[in-house]
This record gives structure tokens, sequence and C-alpha cells, in this order.
């Protein structure tokens, strides 16, 4: 069996640096995150002038719109997350993996390997829609593999031999489903007897993106009051955690019926009712998380960010999170009876072939 592996290529403008790498998405399993590797491929005049080159994995972090920036005042935050020199080569321990030995033996002396390992807390690639017409760089988290040339690690990269290229940080759901979700919410009215149940239930806990959801709604009426109208409705959280009060919600997917109502008092009401949240739907809201590149056709809604603890959300960071909520509606004087369940919404791990096909293609 033959593996041909298919490998991303940038050059920086003057040609004198050339960066190769095998993939641009990097898995984080919330207790470790996959290292980060390439090769570096220098000019033979570089290599002759002993040019000292760098490689700094960083985080960009925009929180505010670009045309709203005046002279001293950015809306945009850079990390650097890890750096190292490449060339000329400091001794250290790197384990190659395969296409990294392969490239090495075709491109020969002049190619540098790197190794760089992205911190655990670091946040997840998430981006904030724009409007279509909207044209400025959107806020959200990004990352790039910068490589450029100086004295050291913290000089100032000059554009012509300087390259960026975008990576992504994504997790992928869990192979186990958690609990079941549900809820069971009452209200009870002054000077009324007696009072309204509303039971919601989830047939899991997690979904991929696509998939419908069911919701299970159960009604009892045991008060006075009249039940006109039900409405079932997906929400993505989005938490900016560098704001205190950076939390805010969308509604990006909804169903309204009147079916069974009015619901009389002294009567109950069992229905399902289906909804899927997909960005197709909501292509032209603003403030919609997405996936990290935007650029990108098959870009979804963001993911539901998993944390190993509420201690290590990092300040730099976009949290997403999704909830079903229902509502049901008894007029202008009865009010609203609202019960939420959170749930889970991310992408299934691809198999092992999927990954060869994503990267490559294979030959018997």
């Amino acid at each position: 069996m033959v593996v041909n592996f298919k490998v991303f290529k940038k050059c920086s403008p003057n040609n004198m640096i050339t960066l190769y790498m095998n993939r641009r998405e990097f898995v984080d399993s919330v207790t470790q995150v996959e290292p980060i590797d390439g090769i570096i491929v220098l000019d033979d005049e570089y290599v002759r002038q002993n040019r000292k080159i760098f490689v700094q994995l960083v985080c960009n972090f925009r929180y505010g719109r670009e045309d709203d920036e005046m002279i001293g005042l950015r809306f945009q935050k850079e990390l650097t997350l890890a750096s190292q020199q490449v060339c000329p080569p400091v001794k250290q321990d790197i384990q190659l993996t395969k296409m990294q030995e392969r490239l090495l033996k075709k491109l020969g002396s002049n190619a540098f390997p790197f190794v760089m390992q992205m911190p655990t807390s670091s946040p997840a690639s998430v981006v904030l829609q724009q409007k279509a017409s909207d044209e400025s760089q959107p806020c959200g988290v990004q990352y790039f593999v910068k490589i450029f040339t100086g004295d050291s690690d913290c000089d100032r990269s000059h554009r012509r031999s300087t390259i960026n290229l975008g990576i992504r940080k994504v997790q992928y759901a869990p192979t186990k489903q958690g609990l079941q979700p549900c809820t069971v919410v009452r209200k009870d009215f002054l000077l009324s007897p007696g009072e309204l149940e509303l039971e919601v239930t989830l047939d899991k806990q997690l979904y991929h993106h696509g998939e419908k959801i069911s919701v299970n709604i159960c009604v009892r009426n045991n008060s006075n009051k009249v039940v006109k109208k039900i409405k079932a409705m997906v929400q993505q959280g989005v938490d900016v955690v560098l704001f205190q009060n950076g939390q805010f919600r969308n509604t990006i997917a909804f169903m309204e019926t009147s079916e069974g109502c009015p619901l009389n008092p002294g009567s109950s009401l069992q229905k399902v009712m289906y909804l899927v949240p997909t960005l197709v739907a909501n292509c032209d809201r603003a403030g919609i998380a997405v996936e990290g590149d935007i650029k990108r056709k098959e870009t979804a809604l963001a993911s539901t960010t998993l944390i190993a603890s509420q201690d290590a959300r990092d300040a730099f960071g976009i949290i997403v999170s999704y909830a079903v909520k229902v509502k049901l509606f008894l007029g202008a004087l009865g009010g609203e009876l609202c019960a939420e369940l959170p749930f889970i919404l991310m992408h299934p791990k691809p198999s092992r072939k999927a990954q060869l096909e994503a990267e490559g293609s294979v030959e018997a």
C-alpha cells in the first residue's frame, strides 16, 4: 500500500523561506493537544549567511470591530504561545513524524524540522460571523504559524521575509453519551388556585452538526389559565471571557405551534417538536459563532466548547454553548412559562480512513 500525503506549502514574499505542513487542524482532547509539526526549507543564500530563523505559534484574539479602532486604540491582542529557533539548529530531542522524515529526504540539507506544543488551556478557534458587506477582520480567536528571520525571537519581523499560515484548534465530540437532559418547571399564580407544569426532555445529550433535535414536551395545566401557544427554540450562547458582561445569546432555530391549543384548565398535552440548527439558516446574521476559518465553504456553526474545569477558562477565549428553550404563552395577563435544557453540539471524530482520505489518497 502506497500512501500519498497531502502537504500544505507556503513561501515568503522574497521566496527565501518555504513552509511545509501536512495538516492545518489540530485536535484538542481537553487533556492534551496534538503537536504542531512541519518543515522549513531555506534558500542557499540564507544558509550561507547563517541566518537565524524562528518559528512561533501566535494566537490572534480580536474583540472589537476594526472600523472602530482609533490612533493608539486597538481591539486586538496577539499572544505568542510557543517560540523556537529552527536555524541554526538548537540541540533538542524531536520525534519526527513519517511526513517529516519523507520530506527531509526529498528536500535535502536545507530543510529543517520543527515541533511545537500548543498549551491545553488555549482557547478553541472561533470566529463571530459578520455581515456579507463587512470586509474587515472578524472578531474571534485565530491561530497562525509564523516564520521569520532576525537576531532573536523578539525582533520585529519584515513582511518580505515572513510567513503566516493560519491553523485551527478543533475539538471533536466525546465517544460516550451523557445523561439524558430532562427538566420540570412549575408556575403558580397569585390569587389563582393550582399550578401549570411543563416537562421538557431531549432524546440525548450529544448531537452532531446537522442532526435533528427531538424536543419532547409535556404540559399539565392544573391552573385556571389557558395556554395559547408553544414555542421551542435552539439558542447559541457566546461568552467573551475577557469582558465581565460579554455574554449574549442568539436564537439559531425555532418553531411555534398552536396545535392542541388553547389548552384549557384541567387538560394536559404531550407533543414532540423537531429542530435542526444549521449555519445555512443563519448565514446572513451577524454575531453568530462559527468555526475558526470563515473563508472555507464547509464552515459550520461553532461547536460546544469543552473545558476541563471552570478555572481553565482562558481570558482571551470565546466559550460557546447551546441550549433548547421552550416557552408557553398564556396571554397578556398570564405571562409565560419557560424551561431550558443545555446540550452539546459537535462534529464526530473522523475515522482513521477518513483522515487519510482528507490528507491524501491511498493506492493499492
